[in-house]
């Protein structure tokens, strides 16, 4: 036996018997990161440019740090990203996750990147609410398998014993669905998904923010402590550069800032007026290269999808074209819808080919909208300031902290273009922005069969809904 244990242990040893590269060595081998996340607009979905959210650029940038490439792997429910982790399917799991017992037993968490806060939600028009106390009694839901339920098991094991709740799965409607049609009088919520969601659900408003802000972390395949290590320094990295900043204000962006009757006008709007409007948006959008629902974005924008808009400057209909604008663009009547869109998209797609090539996606974009707006020649003003300003021209986030400077003398009388109502084209362009997102996200909602409160019927093969009593 002991002359076996001693071959044993010279065989181990022995150069030809060297176990494979691991951890970030054998990743590199592999030259491929697999993210697995959920598709949700607060981590990944597909936008206009292809890929969006949070967690899909925090990613795109951890794999390019590594000099790697980027799969994402979507999963269905946390359920499935813990099966991914523990199968191997997935070397990450990054979904707004905040690490407990069930996720410590299939991965290493990583330090902490983002705090949420979580919100108690109420419909308007109710008696407001300011703590905890105001649930006992009520009917109170929540998405099974989240952070939010694991903080109200949480608080009752803390004392709040009175506290009950409705656990929802995916397949049913969302907490929000439930607490707009009346069928639940509170729901919890991160803050980023309320920010989102309240485009739909205009009626449903914040009645109080609970204590302490939920820590967020990517969960990394164990045992793999090299990569936990090597995305703990990547977020000390995007901290320090700014990048995790850059990234929330992105993800802000697109959740926009709307006012109560603009996110109710805009949601009966997708109801009533897109369903006629879509197809022409959509034949426009594949004449020019572009994305449907970013046009769509930009002449809700304009016109709120009004062919009898007009504005004072004699712009008129869906995409308010100029009677140049629609002359150049081969518009023989403006009042023809179909024309006129057609029209505003070949106006985008020309601007669009104005800025610079080297510029990337989605600054591309957005100095696009701003130039549709504002005039290409007051954006390269604006760009032209921002490098004087020692500040990046490709960058949207830079030259849209400049283009309010064309309404001031000082700095006007300097640019080629004279002045320009400067404020105008960031507040387009975040309105756009907004528009876009929550269109882009009702595309997938639709695409998933996800039911509204006017649905007549559950999404194929979910249960119906279920009264809370």
């Amino acid at each position: 036996m002991r002359v076996l244990v001693m071959a044993l242990v010279v065989a181990i040893g022995a150069p030809g018997c060297e176990p494979g590269p691991t951890g970030l060595a054998q990743l590199r081998a592999r030259g491929e990161l697999r993210v697995a996340t959920l598709n949700q607009p607060t981590t990944y979905y597909l936008g206009s440019q292809g890929p969006q959210g949070f967690e899909y650029r925090l990613a795109r940038a951890f794999a390019d740090s590594l000099g790697m490439h980027l799969t994402i792997v979507p999963a269905r429910d946390r359920g499935s990203l813990r099966a991914l982790l523990a199968d191997g399917g997935a070397d990450i799991a990054a979904a707004q996750l905040t690490a407990d017992e069930n996720w410590k037993r299939v991965g290493l968490a990583t330090a902490t990147y983002q705090e949420i806060q979580e919100l108690v939600v109420q419909r308007r028009g109710r008696p407001p609410s300011h703590n905890i106390a105001a649930l006992n009694g009520a009917r109170v839901v929540v998405r099974a398998d989240s952070p939010q339920l694991q903080l109200l098991r949480d608080l009752r094991a803390s004392g709040a014993t009175y506290l009950a709740w409705t656990e929802l799965p995916r397949e049913q409607a969302d907490p929000l669905d439930w607490l707009s049609s009346g069928d639940a009088d509170y729901a919890i919520v991160d803050r980023n998904e309320f920010e989102f969601a309240r485009h739909l659900y205009p009626e449903v408003a914040i009645a109080f923010t609970l204590p302490d802000p939920r820590p967020v972390q990517w969960l990394v395949r164990r045992p793999d402590l090299e990569l936990r290590d090597a995305v703990n320094r990547f977020f000390v990295s995007a901290r320090d550069s700014g990048l995790l900043r850059r990234l929330t204000s992105d993800a802000e962006a697109e959740a926009g800032d709307f006012e109560y009757l603009e996110a109710r006008r805009f949601q009966d709007d997708i109801g009533s007026r897109l369903p006629e409007l879509r197809a022409w948006f959509e034949q426009a959008a594949i004449a020019q290269s572009l994305d449907w629902r970013l046009l769509a974005a930009v002449g809700y924008q304009e016109s709120h999808w009004s062919d009898q808009a007009t504005s004072a400057d004699g712009a008129a209909g869906i995409m308010m074209l100029t009677v140049e604008t629609a002359r150049t663009m081969g518009v023989a009547d403006r009042r023809n819808t179909m024309q006129n869109i057609a029209g505003g998209a070949a106006y985008l797609a020309q601007v669009l080919r104005m800025i610079p090539e080297h510029v990337q996606e989605p600054d591309r974009t957005w100095l696009a909208l701003a130039a549709y707006n504002v005039g290409f020649g007051h954006l390269e003003d604006a760009r032209i300031l921002a490098q004087i300003q020692g500040k990046d021209p490709d960058s949207w986030v830079a030259v849209s902290q400049y283009l309010p400077w064309l309404a001031q003398e000082r700095w006007y009388s300097q640019a080629k273009r004279g002045y320009a109502r400067g404020w105008e084209p960031v507040r387009f362009v975040e309105q756009v922005r907004s528009f876009l997102a929550v269109l882009e996200w009702y595309g997938d909602r639709q695409a998933a069969n996800v039911t509204g409160p006017a649905a007549a019927a559950p999404a194929s093969g979910a249960p119906a809904r279920k009264k809370i009593t």
